[in-house]
């Protein structure tokens, strides 16, 4: 095969004192290699990408050049078409199926539509008609390189962006998990301070809360409606704690007047929760926990849609866990009382559906009332 460089090129290659000095930018390192059967052509490629900043080697053939390939990377391949054993296009195609991000330049002495097309359709990014100018080769070289050093940035950019999503999942996680604990805590103290100041209804507040979930699930509602539930049981008589202790405890009949502070319970707790930053829902349903659907509740007589699912649920449970828990003004009525009641009132002051869940959770699935401090997830809204 007869293959030939410009005569300009051959002179510079021949004059090993001068130097050749490239009009376009280079991007320093870029590694090179020179694929092709003509040793003169080879190393004269070779040796003009090294004066010019590059780090350039040679294969004789493709086979070479896969085994190059297989030992270490390049950022620019530059191959023959025509060669013994296997063809440049072939070495091209082996190339793309396990490589896109390497800038290839075809050389070719057939500077024809159909050999540039195929080159192109095959994954070339570039090439080179023979006789190579030297001025073309240093510009098609140069544009590679800056096309790879590009390429291998976005891909360092999109492993970096990986790390941090992957390092920020973990911090907002940790963050997230920290909240809940704070959350809990303060559920907890809440939950406590109404004890200490009524301690004959200890642990009411766990058990209405409890209760209000199992209902919840029974019915088969979200789980973030479970777990705000049992949040909002845990502290649904906070507002008790402007009730004077004596009157929480009294074992007598309260007068007119103490029971209006009693029943300011749910208002007081509504305002005290909604000045803190927790999710809204929290404090309407122990606002409306004493409400009843047919608008016999109180504090605002509110009725059947205008009550919060949530509240509706609650107050079933409120009620049942009453009745059968003691109080300082009488002993606990048990289960098939607190049954009664609600059952007897089904479809007017409380849901029907909520009541057939109550009454099923006692009777089918014997559930127990529970005194335990549940773990509480606080759901995302």
């Amino acid at each position: 095969m007869s293959r030939g460089m410009s005569g300009d090129m051959s002179s510079d290659t021949d004059s090993t004192s001068r130097k050749i000095v490239n009009s376009t930018p280079q991007i320093p390192k870029s590694k090179i290699l020179v694929v092709d059967d003509e040793k003169s052509i080879r190393l004269t490629l070779s040796e003009m990408l090294k004066r010019n900043g590059y780090a350039a080697e040679i294969a004789e053939d493709v086979p070479s050049a896969l085994k190059k390939l297989d030992e270490e990377e390049f950022d620019i391949i530059m191959t023959d078409i025509v060669m013994p054993k296997m063809s440049g296009l072939e070495l091209l195609k082996s190339i793309r199926e396990h490589c896109h991000s390497v800038q290839i330049l075809i050389m070719t002495g057939d500077p024809s539509v159909e050999t540039a097309s195929q080159a192109l359709h095959h994954g070339a990014n570039d090439y080179l008609i023979k006789p190579i100018v030297k001025e073309d080769l240093l510009k098609a070289v140069g544009h590679a390189a800056q096309i790879k050093q590009l390429s291998d940035q976005k891909k360092r950019l999109e492993i970096e962006n990986k790390l941090y999503q992957k390092n920020l999942e973990k911090i907002i996680e940790q963050k997230t998990l920290d909240l809940q604990n704070i959350m809990e805590s303060i559920i907890s103290l809440l939950s406590t301070v109404v004890e200490v100041r009524d301690p004959y209804t200890a642990g009411h507040q766990r058990r209405v809360g409890n209760l209000s979930a199992a209902i919840a699930r029974k019915m088969n509602l979200e789980e973030d409606v479970v777990q705000m539930l049992r949040i909002i049981g845990y502290i649904h008589d906070i507002g008790k704690i402007e009730v004077p202790a004596e009157i929480l405890s009294k074992p007598g009949r309260l007068s007119q007047v103490e029971f209006m502070l009693i029943k300011n319970h749910s208002t007081t707790g509504f305002n005290m929760l909604n000045e803190v930053h927790l999710p809204k829902i929290i404090g309407e349903t122990i606002y409306q926990h004493h409400e009843r659907s047919d608008g016999s509740g109180y504090p605002r007589g509110l009725t059947g849609h205008e009550i919060s699912i949530e509240a509706h649920i609650l107050m079933v449970a409120d009620v049942v866990e009453a009745m059968m828990s003691h109080r300082p003004y009488r002993a606990a009525l048990g289960l098939d009382a607190a049954l009664d009641e609600i059952t007897g009132s089904a479809g007017t002051r409380y849901r029907e559906d909520i009541v057939n869940a109550c009454v099923s959770l006692f009777l089918e699935d014997h559930y127990e009332i529970e005194d335990t401090a549940y773990h509480t997830t606080f759901p995302v809204f």
